[in-house]
């Protein structure tokens, strides 16, 4: 009889230091993965991306701000794991070891957020993962009462900032990637709020606003959301030339060819790219991704695939996707914003910001999921839609005192251009996105 233990192989390339885990070192997160008690993974507090390995079992977790992705290569002695943050560091290992012709990026797997990943190697075929949720909030279970709803969620956010300023961003400048918009603009007020009342400096903050050539609204609604409360001093732009966008770059950079991420991650791309060459030391980013999934505020009629009762009735739809069990589940993508949040972390990752987004924090999707969106809504889009400024605004005024002004949304994408520059910029056929992706590799 084969010993399994013996031909087992796992190569862990993500780099640790990037968890931010707040009531225990990694080794004993890591411990609490491998004993493969989904209840107990919960409990690990912060975002993170473990790997762990127990026997012939392998298990995987993440939270949706680091995303984590497996490959398995078959050896003479047995398969081989390998676990990256990303596809091309997954295929240079395996080029690095003469394993290459196994790779295709379809073959590559990401561990979908907020769920046990296991697999046992025992050789061939292939092993099938199973998947084991370590998080499933209740849903609907706070009162229909908005004020209440917004000091709740928005105390969540501030909780969760409050202990990053402490833990881990607590010397050194901080930047907000900072439209004005309802949610850059409540992270920038509660990390104002937040070293107001930790005693540290609010000069350490600055809000970057992004410009591309004479801009669209997104300047000057910063602007303006600042100058109502006085704060305009903490604002700097951002200017970059049309040439600084390059969507073929950002697909290298992003991995992936879903045209909205791309087109976020362009612009992403440009604004960590400028705050780079003005401060070449600079360390932490912050921003408010995932504000948008927490409080359902996407435009449904945009996607056919969507109605408002799928929206409201699907557990973390937005965040996931339609789940691991559904047909329309990417293996290799995972699904809704476990999949497209790379469209921040790799582009900051790619010029050495840490970036920090409160709103993928399970702690605050947990609040997000209690709120009774039916009741509040009953079923009506627009309803649904003025939800999040409604929530957002007084939550903040409940936890700071500021009245935050509130805009209709748009997203980043297309307030850091006119409409003419925007077309320029980017393919309108989705097809050309993925046919560039599949040429990275020359498939």
């Amino acid at each position: 009889m084969q010993d399994t233990k013996s031909i087992q192989r796992v190569v862990d390339l993500t780099d640790t230091s990037k968890n931010i885990i707040y009531n225990m070192s990694v080794e004993e997160a890591r411990e609490i993965l491998a004993g493969g008690d989904a209840e107990k993974v919960r409990a690990i507090d912060g975002q993170f991306a473990l790997v762990a390995v127990k026997g012939k079992t392998v298990r995987l977790a993440r939270s949706i701000g680091r995303p984590l992705r497996y490959f398995i290569a078959k050896r003479e002695e047995g398969p081989c794991l390998v676990a990256a943050d990303r596809i091309d560091a997954i295929h240079d290992f395996l080029k690095s070891e003469g394993l290459q012709d196994q790779f295709h990026p379809s073959y590559t797997r990401m561990a979908p957020a907020h769920y046990v990943t296991e697999i046992e190697l025992v050789g061939c075929p292939d092993p099938v993962p199973t998947h084991r949720r370590f998080f499933t909030p209740n849903r609907n279970s706070l009162e229909p009462d908005v004020n209440h709803i917004g000091e709740v969620y928005i105390r969540a956010v501030y909780q969760e900032i409050v202990k990053w300023l402490r833990t881990r961003a607590s010397e050194g400048p901080v930047g907000v990637c900072f439209s004005g918009g309802i949610d850059s603009g409540s992270v920038f007020l509660l990390t104002y709020h937040a070293m107001l009342q930790l005693g540290q400096s609010p000069a350490r903050l600055k809000a970057f606003s992004l410009v591309v050539d004479d801009g669209a609204e997104d300047l000057a609604q910063a602007r303006c959301f600042l100058e109502k409360l006085g704060l305009a001093l903490f604002l700097e732009p951002v200017e970059v030339p049309q040439n600084a966008i390059n969507w073929r770059e950002t697909i290298r950079v992003v991995e992936d060819y879903k045209p909205l991420d791309i087109q976020a991650a362009a612009m992403n791309l440009a604004l960590c790219r400028g705050i780079r060459e003005r401060y070449p030391e600079w360390r932490y980013l912050i921003d408010g991704d995932g504000g948008d999934e927490n409080l359902k505020d996407y435009p449904i009629e945009e996607n056919p695939e969507l109605t408002v009762r799928s929206v409201l009735n699907n557990l973390m739809l937005y965040q996931e996707g339609w789940g691991v069990d559904s047909i329309k589940h990417s293996l290799t993508y995972s699904g809704g914003l476990s999949r497209g949040y790379t469209r921040t972390y790799a582009t900051t990752s790619l010029f050495g910001f840490e970036g920090f987004s409160p709103y993928t924090l399970p702690n605050v999707i947990e609040i997000a999921e209690a709120i009774p969106f039916i009741a509040l809504t009953e079923w009506n889009h627009e309803k649904l839609y003025r939800l999040k400024g409604e929530i957002v605004s007084r939550g903040v005024k409940a936890i700071t005192g500021l009245d935050m002004p509130v805009f209709p949304k748009r997203r980043f994408q297309h307030g850091v251009a006119t409409r003419d520059m925007f077309a320029k910029l980017f393919p309108a056929e989705p097809t050309i996105y993925r046919r560039t992706f599949h040429e990275l590799y020359e498939l």
